[in-house]
């Protein structure tokens, strides 16, 4: 696997995978405002993360024209 990730076309892979997820966690806590999480226990937040990834998910399906 070192070898993988140290040969030229896995250091491109390997360098975009940290750009593609960094702006959902960014777009999550600055645009959706969630610095928090406002419920208590495990089952509680899991839900409410879930929530969060969710509307992300649907606002990016709506942008890019999913419903025409």
């Amino acid at each position: 696997m070192k070898a993988r990730i140290d040969s030229p076309e896995g250091k491109a892979k390997y360098g975009r995978r940290f750009a593609t997820v960094e702006p959902v966690f960014g777009n999550i806590r600055h645009n959706k405002q969630l610095n928090r999480f406002t419920l208590r226990g495990q089952k509680k937040v899991d839900a409410q993360w879930k929530l969060y990834c969710l509307v992300h998910n649907i606002e990016k399906l709506a942008h890019h024209g999913y419903a025409q």
